[in-house]
Parts: C-alpha cells; sequence; structure tokens
C-alpha cells in the first residue's frame, strides 16, 4: 500500500503525477504554516501528542513504586546537555541517568512549567547512545 502525504504552504517541491514522491528524498522549503498530513492529523498535531504522552508518562512514572519502596525511575530536565550544547527554545526530559536505561526527548522549551515535577540539572546526564529503536524497546519494558 502507498501512502500519500498532503503538503500545504511549501514554496516548491518536485511533483510526479499531481502526488509527492516520497522516493525522490526531496527538502521541502516552507513557511511557518507549511503542514504535513496524512490526511487525519498533521505532523504538529502528532508531535503535540507525543510531547503530551511523554510528559504524561514520565509524571505517571514517578508514582510506581519497587518492591523496595524507591520510585521506578528517574525523571530529570534540563535545558543543556552534558556538554553545555544544546538547541535553542528546547529542553531535555529524560527518564533514568543510567546508561541503558536512558529515555530521553527534546521538548519545547514553551512546556518547561509543565513538567515541574521533574529534578532539574544544570546539564543533562552523560548520553549513553540510544537510539530511536533503542527508547521503543526501553518503553515497551515500563
Amino acid at each position: 500500500m502507498t501512502k500519500r502525504y498532503i503538503v500545504t504552504g511549501a514554496r516548491s517541491m518536485k511533483k510526479s503525477e499531481n502526488c509527492f514522491n516520497l522516493s525522490l528524498n526531496a527538502v521541502l522549503d516552507g513557511t511557518d504554516s507549511m503542514q504535513v498530513s496524512d490526511g487525519y492529523h498533521t505532523m504538529d498535531e502528532l508531535y503535540d501528542h507525543r510531547f503530551t504522552l511523554w510528559i504524561a508518562l514520565c509524571k505517571i512514572s514517578l508514582m510506581v513504586e519497587t518492591d523496595d519502596g524507591e520510585s521506578y525511575c528517574h525523571v530529570w530536565r534540563s535545558k543543556l546537555h552534558s556538554d553545555g550544547t544544546s538547541f535553542e527554545g528546547w529542553f531535555v526530559l529524560g527518564f533514568n541517568k543510567k546508561a541503558g536505561e536512558q529515555i530521553t526527548y527534546h521538548i519545547p522549551l514553551s512546556r518547561w512549567d509543565e513538567t515541574d515535577f521533574a529534578e532539574t540539572m544544570e546539564r543533562g546526564p552523560e548520553f549513553d547512545g540510544h537510539t530511536s529503536s533503542d527508547v521503543l524497546e526501553r518503553v515497551k519494558k515500563f
């Protein structure tokens, strides 16, 4: 099955039979109002859902205790990566600090106040190199 994506607000794109051909690996130039949609949700909507769900999962996880009464995880946030770099307008909301257990997402700085339950760190812990696939596997282990 071929997926069809709808792109609005783009200034230029390559077209094939009036449909954007994803196999072209083209880069689209767009405005702030540019949207990509699968016909049901825009990318902005999906990212907003991801941010909201990640914040909720981190908050709820603090309520889960292990058999010894400790919190199941350690939730932290930082505006800086461990090396002092950052992405302007973003912060990291992380789950656990230990290598092999970390799950992290960059969250818009506009949502900082929603994460006041997390430990605020001057710099995030040393990144363990986790990939998107690692994150999915680690989340499945909750």
